[in-house]
């Protein structure tokens, strides 16, 4: 049987969530230049899919968190996945901005959480891991017991491994970045002459592709 990291890491390939473009590299946010571009939004307009990885998402949680009292997604990437899976599991939805709004009042957490609440983040990708890891400061500075994170993917990069490491949260993820190369190689998707570029920036993203 197929597992559920071959069957998303499949999912995002055929609905072209995954973009290849070596020799016009994406430039994330973080400055880091990159082959390739994972796009999980794209979800959003296949029902199906849509459904499927929210269930597999809320499963986890179900399975790792069964007393999580509150689901709190990352703006803006996580949003509409955390909302519908807080409606699966019954569960109040909470959503976390990058920083404090600069006008009304300033939130930075939307929605309402009480001290202590038990609470699960979800993501829609990890790749350096600090937009996530802040995402769960402010909320255990608003006074939230976070008992871990589940996402969509993650590049596997060790920096973000270190960084939730020392942060001391649980990570979960659907697929990675390994899986979705080997899929994306038996598939056709990618040529054997990409794997050893992808697998160059894999292990030294920080410095690929600068001169």
């Amino acid at each position: 049987m197929e597992t559920v990291e071959r069957k998303v890491a499949k999912a995002l390939l055929d609905i072209k969530a995954v973009m290849l473009r070596p020799e016009e590299p994406f430039r994330w946010a973080s400055g880091w230049l990159s082959p390739i571009y994972c796009d999980n939004r794209r979800i959003l307009s296949y029902p199906e899919l849509r459904e499927n990885v929210c269930r597999w998402m809320a499963d986890i949680i179900n399975m790792k968190y069964p007393d999580v009292e509150v689901i709190a997604g990352v703006a803006t990437g996580a949003i509409a996945h955390g909302a519908l899976i807080a409606h699966m599991l019954k569960k109040p939805f909470i959503y976390v901005r990058p920083k404090p709004k600069d006008h009304g009042t300033g939130s930075q957490i939307e929605g309402s959480i009480s001290k202590g609440a038990r609470t699960v983040v979800v993501e829609d990708l990890i790749s350096t891991g600090n937009s996530s890891l802040s995402a769960t400061e402010a909320l255990i500075k608003a006074g939230a017991d976070v008992m871990g994170m589940t996402a969509i993917f993650s590049y596997n990069f060790n920096q973000a491994r270190r960084a939730f490491e020392v942060a001391d949260v649980e990570l979960y993820t659907l697929t990675n970045y390994d899986t979705l190369i080997e899929v994306a190689h038996e598939t056709g998707y990618i040529k054997d002459s990409d794997i050893e570029l992808l697998k160059e920036w894999r292990f030294s993203p920080s410095t690929w592709g600068q001169k």
